[in-house]
């Protein structure tokens, strides 16, 4: 944490040196991103960006650049409100690092609600493609053939998973690798379960066309209690402003008679 408060001035310091010697700011944006691939991602940021596909080689450094120019336009305000003698300097600079590491640290967090959202998208989205694929698969069509139908008629997250797929087999890897690979990516257990089953139905030269059709019911079911899960938890955020709102609105309703003839009677 010291290194993210000693970032601010640092960074300052150097942007204002860039700008005395004139040293270009798309340069100095260069060197920081060559820097940021070279460090060590104790955090795993690498990989939650792999996850949600930015797999450029400049991802996290520019993740990392884009967190520190947030956290420095964002904790530079206290700074300006005390050279307009809003606040004190001490109060503002107090103020300046504690929103300034408050801001990086929410954008950390803010990327964390990135996978989470990519997780759930792919979660929903499973059903329907694997009922694709099933119904290609018992059509007759190979494998691949159905992986590649599927990825063209779909513009969804785990159809561009299932291109990537068709890509690295058609450029040589094996199609239960290139599976393999895909689900150990997308951390989704209902989807591992599936490319796990299928990679050793593929291997064991066993009917793939039971594995696809055990999944579908069981996609389907994960499904529906989803849906029953979130119908469940908005009936209780439903909840909330009837028992504080309006059930203390409709006992005062039912009491002020009561209460109005109390005070009538003590006057």
């Amino acid at each position: 944490m010291s290194w993210v408060i000693l970032s601010v001035p640092i960074f300052g310091t150097l942007f204002g040196l860039a700008l005395w010697f004139e040293i270009p700011v798309n340069d100095l944006r260069g060197r920081f991103l060559e820097f940021g691939e070279k460090t060590e991602d104790k955090t795993k940021i690498r990989e939650r960006l792999d996850e949600i596909g930015n797999q450029s080689s400049n991802a996290y450094g520019e993740f990392r650049l884009n967190q520190l120019l947030i956290s420095i336009s964002v904790g530079i305000v206290p700074i300006i409100a005390a050279a307009l003698l809003i606040i004190n300097l001490v109060t503002a600079i107090g103020l300046s690092l504690f929103i300034g590491i408050l801001s990086f640290l929410l954008y950390d967090r803010y990327l964390d609600s990135r996978v989470k959202k990519h997780r759930e998208n792919i979660e929903a989205e499973f059903p329907a493609i694997i009922e694709m694929l099933t119904l290609a698969i018992a059509a007759g069509e190979p494998p691949i053939s159905a992986f590649s139908r599927v990825s063209e008629r779909s513009s969804s997250i785990l159809a561009g998973e299932f291109r990537k797929v068709v890509s690295e087999v058609r450029s040589g890897i094996p199609f239960h690798e290139a599976l393999d690979q895909m689900g150990r990516s997308l951390k989704s257990n209902t989807i591992r379960r599936f490319i796990d089953a299928l990679v050793m139905a593929m291997v064991r030269g066993a009917p793939i066309v039971e594995v696809f059709h055990r999944h579908v019911a069981e996609a389907r079911l994960n499904q529906r209690n989803l849906v029953m899960d979130k119908a469940g938890k908005a009936e209780t955020t439903m909840m909330i402003p009837i028992v504080f709102l309006i059930l203390p609105i409709s006992v005062l309703f039912a009491l002020w008679p009561s209460i109005n003839q109390l005070s009538f009677f003590t006057s």
